[in-house]
């Protein structure tokens, strides 16, 4: 992978260590707002779930307009302006006196991040070619991933001084890649037709006319509401059948082994995806996903539970940069920021998944939920299936 981060531009390298800082700076400190959000504002276990779900939920749907304005706008001034949005969130969030100005800091920064992530992805098609793009959306994803990783142990450091510091890394972090990119990005750079007169509303139209996008969208939502917050729902599930300690000892190592095998196959696998295949590599990252469930209920021990999760990451190494190429070979240029905005509405259904999971486990037995989830991915399978068939049969 660094050989071939070597060989790229110094644009297209820029961009991707976005998709590195930035997640970083977002995973020193998601992880600590139960913590903080108990304890500076006094909020319930419900109260929270709600706080951090709906912001995730509004940043992804805001993100629909965020995507209009990569396709309309220079992408230079865009990444800046949201990353100018981004500090300002964890910084806000760090002085925030108030829930209601600290929620609306959440909303800022969720928002921030999803708009670069779509300019990011929607860059790639005017920086590498079309047989080279599923290399490096793997490697942005591999990148992700060491944010995701990194993130809370430095995020654990920091808490331990003060539970609000971690707010104020992430904020140093976002200001420090604004400055890096404000000297050397590119300013030339852009996604879509600048200065297109077409309407938000009338683009919209367009792509709910667009059925390929439509069977892909709701089939990622449903997905995501398997792959989206694992640790979420797994947690749920150990806290009703085990102890307290034996539920943080699974947790964390199946986490681990999550984000080792993310990191370590990432790059080698997700790059051999290829468009003419793409149905294919869908279905046994599915069917991945279906087998890991199935083990995580069947597990009674630690090693079943890497096991599992070993199984599980495979189809999430699969399916994360087949969603990619699937997205990147329907969009039309003039739309692509579009596109990618609304494949991110799968956030809805990573939100969810927590939610759906804990009225399961309210009303029906523990391994149930399991069966249930696998359920989901059955049916966004369909709608995938469904949607590479039409794609077959159209081109953009």
């Amino acid at each position: 992978m660094l050989a071939t981060l070597r060989n790229y531009s110094s644009t297209l390298n820029l961009l991707l260590s976005a998709s590195l800082v930035l997640t970083l700076a977002r995973a020193i400190t998601l992880p600590y707002l139960v913590i903080y959000l108990s304890g500076n504002f006094g909020l319930s276990i419900a109260d929270i779930g709600l706080v951090i779900g709906s912001t995730l939920i509004i940043g992804s749907l805001l993100s629909l307009y965020g995507g209009f304005l990569v396709d309309n706008l220079s992408s230079y001034r865009l990444i800046l302006t949201f990353c100018g949005v981004f500090t300002a969130g964890f910084l806000g969030a760090f002085l925030a006196p108030e829930l209601w100005l600290f929620y609306l800091c959440l909303v800022s920064v969720n928002l921030a991040y999803a708009v670069i992530d779509i300019a990011v992805k929607s860059a790639f098609a005017s920086l590498v070619p079309v047989n080279g793009r599923s290399e490096v959306f793997s490697i942005k994803y591999t990148l992700t991933n060491i944010g995701y990783a990194v993130g809370p142990f430095l995020g654990a450091g920091l808490a331990g001084l003060d539970v609000s510091l971690p707010f104020l890394m992430s904020a140093g972090l976002g200001a420090g890649f604004f400055f890096v990119y404000f000297v050397w990005g590119d300013r030339g750079l852009a996604v879509g037709e600048t200065g297109q007169k077409t309407a938000f509303l009338a683009v919209g139209k367009v792509l709910l006319r667009d059925h390929r996008l439509v069977c892909f969208t709701l089939g990622g939502v449903l997905s995501a509401v398997v792959f989206g917050q694992f640790t979420a729902y797994l947690s749920q599930y150990l806290i009703v059948t085990t102890t307290p300690r034996a539920a943080y000892k699974i947790i964390s190592t199946v986490v681990a082994t999550n984000a080792l095998m993310v990191i370590g196959l990432q790059y080698s696998l997700g790059k051999r995806i290829t468009p003419a295949h793409l149905h294919l590599w869908l279905a046994g990252g599915l069917a991945m996903f279906i087998l890991g469930l199935g083990g995580f209920a069947l597990s009674t021990t630690l090693v079943c539970w890497v096991l599992s999760m070993a199984v599980f990451t495979v189809g999430e190494i699969i399916v994360f940069p087949a969603e990619y190429m699937f997205i990147d070979n329907i969009a039309p240029n003039p739309l692509r920021g579009m596109y990618y905005a609304a494949q991110n509405l799968s956030t809805v259904g990573a939100a969810l998944g927590p939610v759906l999971c804990g009225v399961v486990l309210a009303t029906q037995p523990a391994h149930t939920m399991f069966y249930v989830l696998a359920l989901f991915v059955i049916a966004g399978g369909l709608l995938y299936w469904l949607g590479v068939a039409l794609a077959g049969r159209r081109t953009p």
